[in-house]
C-alpha cells in the first residue's frame, strides 16, 4: 500500500528527530505508548544499540531519567499532552537533583482537535510545565523539528535544564473521530 504524504512528511520528520537525539548522545527512550509519537517510538524500539523503557505511566520516565543522568547517560522522555498533568509532582526531582530533562510531548487539545476530552490538559501543557520550570519549545511545522530539537538538546544537555519539546497538532495532524 503506497505511503500517503502525510505519512511521508511524518517519517521524514520523525526520522530526522531520532537522527539528532541519537547524535546528540540520547541512549535512553523512556515512553508510554503513543500513536503521535509512533515513528520515533519505532525507531527506539528497532535500535539495538539504545535503551527503551515502555512505562506504565509518564511520570516514572523523570525519576528513569534522573537515574540515566546519575549514571553518565542522556536520555529522553515521550509522552502525549495529557500525560504532563501526571508528572507535575515528579517534576519537582528536577530543581532539588538538578539535573538535565529532554521531554518530547505529542499534543492533543490543540489545532484541530475533535475531542472535547483532550482540550483541558492540552490547553494546559504549556502552563503547566513552566511552572515547574520547564522550558518549552514549539514545532508546528515539518522544517520547525531539526533547528527546535537542536536548540532544546543544547539547552538540556549542556546549559542542563529541563525542556520539552512540544510537538503541536498543525505538525501532528489531529486524530479524525
Amino acid at each position: 500500500m503506497a505511503q500517503s504524504t502525510a505519512e511521508a512528511v511524518e517519517n521524514e520528520w520523525g526520522e530526522a528527530l531520532y537522527a539528532l537525539l541519537r547524535k546528540g548522545g540520547v541512549t535512553q527512550y523512556a515512553f508510554v505508548p503513543d500513536t503521535g509519537l509512533r515513528v520515533l517510538i519505532s525507531r527506539c524500539l528497532a535500535d539495538p544499540e539504545v535503551t527503551t523503557i515502555s512505562l506504565t505511566t509518564e511520570e516514572e520516565g523523570v525519576a528513569m531519567l534522573a537515574g540515566a543522568d546519575m549514571g553518565g547517560a542522556r536520555g529522553v522522555l515521550l509522552m502525549q499532552s495529557s500525560g504532563v498533568g501526571n508528572c507535575i509532582n515528579m517534576l519537582s526531582l528536577t530543581k532539588g537533583a538538578r539535573f538535565p530533562l529532554l521531554m518530547i510531548v505529542s499534543m492533543r487539545g490543540d489545532f484541530g482537535e475533535a475531542n472535547p476530552w483532550q482540550y483541558a490538559m492540552g490547553q494546559a501543557v504549556e502552563t503547566v510545565l513552566e511552572a515547574m520550570d520547564v522550558i518549552c519549545v514549539r514545532a508546528e511545522r515539518p522544517e520547525d523539528v531539526v533547528p527546535t530539537t537542536e536548540a532544546a538538546l543544547a539547552m538540556a544537555f549542556q546549559a542542563g535544564h529541563a525542556v520539552a519539546i512540544i510537538l503541536g497538532q498543525r505538525l501532528l495532524g489531529a486524530k479524525q473521530y
